[in-house]
């Protein structure tokens, strides 16, 4: 069974990856709003990727035999300044997540739930690859500026990213 705070704390993580993923949807629509279809398509891949982390939690709390709480969201944000300032944005929220998980991890050492430490291990790793993943991008974006032709390009780019597989919703099975 798992400790009470600890359950409590996962619930709420449940609920900032869900934001999470509502958040990069409504970046989606605004890059597909301004015929900007690979940061459409790079966003929507994000926030399919970051319903994989809630489901993860959702499955974890349940094999601990714990109780799911689903709690209420705000709504995202749904327009930017710039391809950039919702970059930048997609970044600082990583960095809160990360925050998030971190705080996680000072939860799970103190109640001493060595199984929770190790499903946060996997995120607190998951988290240096997103914020690096972000950061690069703003990276770019930065250096491009202004400049239209070099954004299409990016965009192009962009529209490269393929999702990794997904356990929770696999595929369904080939016709026969």
């Amino acid at each position: 069974m798992i400790d009470k705070r600890m359950q409590d704390a996962l619930n709420k993580q449940i609920n900032e990856e869900m934001f999470s993923s509502y958040l990069y949807l409504s970046m989606s629509a605004y890059f597909e709003s301004k015929s900007l279809l690979g940061f459409a398509h790079w966003m929507k891949t994000q926030a399919q990727e970051e319903m994989l982390h809630t489901m993860k939690f959702y499955s974890y709390i349940l094999e601990r035999d714990g109780k799911v709480e689903l709690q209420a969201m705000a709504a995202p944000k749904n327009e930017w300044t710039s391809v950039l300032n919702a970059f930048e944005e997609a970044l600082a929220h990583e960095e809160h997540i990360t925050g998030c998980i971190n705080d996680l991890m000072s939860i799970a050492i103190e109640v001493k739930d060595h199984a929770t430490q190790n499903l946060l291990k996997w995120f607190v790793d998951e988290q240096v690859e997103e914020e690096a993943t972000a950061n690069e991008v703003v990276d770019k974006l930065r250096m491009i500026g202004d400049h239209g032709p070099m954004l299409l390009m990016q965009d192009k780019e962009m529209s490269q990213r393929m999702p990794g597989p997904n356990p929770y919703f696999p595929p369904p099975p080939a016709a026969k």
